[in-house]
């Protein structure tokens, strides 16, 4: 895939987005950023609350917010999947989502187990190996550290890892108990928390951490993490 042409699937993909979640939410986030790399498609959000959701989040009902965007997303994520077969020609089922509502932000990032655009070495590349092992570090005081965690550039301002074996048994069986969504609720809250605090990784990354996405998929006991970059330090 060409820059020129990958610049077309981006577009096309961001106002297909827009349109869709407009269509399910009853409004659309006002913009729409989306970066192709790898095996990875994301998808930023900005400027995504609804009327009735700021409402809602003014009087602390921020769990009905969730349960609600979660049945919604229970119709979005198969027809993007959908949609990005018929544009890219690329099989893909992992589909993760998260929200930041204090900032009306939002992230849907796509991961298939085919390429779907080469990705040059990142300009991060001198430090990955020290900025997986604090994400690693932090996942172990959270749940338990990964068994193996690969990270990539989605563009100058968004890095995505992609993080396998991060279930504990004891979180196994909470799953299987029916309390997978409390879980994960947990698991959000306190990572985000350590992220966005790390001195360690900002001076890594060498730019303030603007936004911190993460989701997991438990049936393939895999667990993503998207930062968003401010671009002055």
């Amino acid at each position: 895939m060409d820059q020129l042409h990958n610049q077309s699937f981006q577009q096309i993909i961001a106002s297909y987005t827009g349109k869709l979640l407009r269509d399910h939410f009853g409004k659309g986030p006002e913009s729409v950023v989306v970066s192709i790399g790898h095996t990875s498609i994301t998808i930023h959000l900005r400027n995504f609350l609804t009327p009735a959701e700021k409402i809602l989040l003014e009087h602390q009902q921020e769990e009905l917010v969730i349960t609600t965007r979660d049945k919604l997303m229970l119709a979005v994520t198969p027809e993007i999947l959908q949609y990005l077969q018929d544009v890219l020609g690329v099989h893909a089922e992992e589909c993760y989502y998260d929200w930041n509502f204090i900032q009306g932000t939002g992230m849907i990032a796509v991961v298939s187990p085919e390429l779907i655009r080469y990705t040059p070495a990142p300009a991060f590349d001198s430090s990955r190996q020290e900025i997986e092992a604090e994400l690693n570090r932090i996942s172990a005081q959270v749940q338990k550290e990964p068994c193996s965690t690969a990270s990539y550039e989605m563009n100058p301002r968004t890095l995505l890892f992609i993080r396998s074996g991060v279930l504990l048994p004891m979180e196994r069986e909470m799953i299987l108990l029916g309390q997978g969504d409390t879980l994960k609720r947990v698991k959000r809250k306190l990572e985000k928390e350590y992220i966005m605090s790390s001195r360690v990784l900002e001076g890594l990354l060498q730019h303030r951490i603007s936004d911190c996405f993460i989701d997991w998929n438990y049936a393939l006991d895999k667990s993503i993490v998207m930062l968003t970059l401010n671009p002055h330090r």
